[in-house]
């Protein structure tokens, strides 16, 4: 068996080989990880605006509606009765924003936290905490053909 010899200028040093290594990543890739970790970093506020609740259409709260109409768009009721012979449902929502605004919001976040390189998640994130929908309640009654006969708007 042959054993071979480096000569002591061809073997690296590992700090000159570091060195050249930091060098190339901090010249070349550095934007690129940096963008990256921002968008990474964006995710929050976009998230959140894309996840807002649906809007419910009010619409259907007139005299008249089946109640099956009422359940596929509020879902169950939070509670349901029976006042003599008609039923009284109490609905509680979050009236939230049509896919449309969802897709806007979340958009206009995205391009900020690219724009401000994940700066803008300071506000983005607390704004939409705040702009989260509205907690809606009714008092739906319905007469004996589950037909909707009367609604009353809760609080406010």
């Amino acid at each position: 068996m042959q054993t071979v010899r480096f000569k002591k200028s061809s073997v690296p040093r590992w700090d000159t080989l570091l060195a050249l290594i930091k060098s190339a990543f901090f010249k070349n890739a550095f934007p690129f990880v940096v963008l990256l970790l921002s968008l990474a970093q964006s995710g929050c506020s976009v998230f959140m605006a894309a996840e807002q609740p649906d809007k419910k259409d009010l619409g259907i709260l007139t005299m008249g509606t089946s109640r099956k109409a009422i359940l596929e768009e509020f879902g169950q009721p939070l509670t349901s009765r029976l006042v003599g012979m008609n039923r009284v449902d109490l609905f509680t929502f979050t009236q939230g924003y049509s896919k449309e605004a969802k897709v806007g919001r979340a958009f206009a976040h995205g391009t900020l936290d690219i724009a401000t390189s994940g700066v803008w998640e300071i506000a983005g994130t607390p704004t939409e905490a705040v702009f989260s929908g509205k907690k809606l309640s009714y008092e739906i009654t319905y007469d004996r053909n589950d037909r909707v006969q009367r609604v009353v708007r809760l609080g406010e």
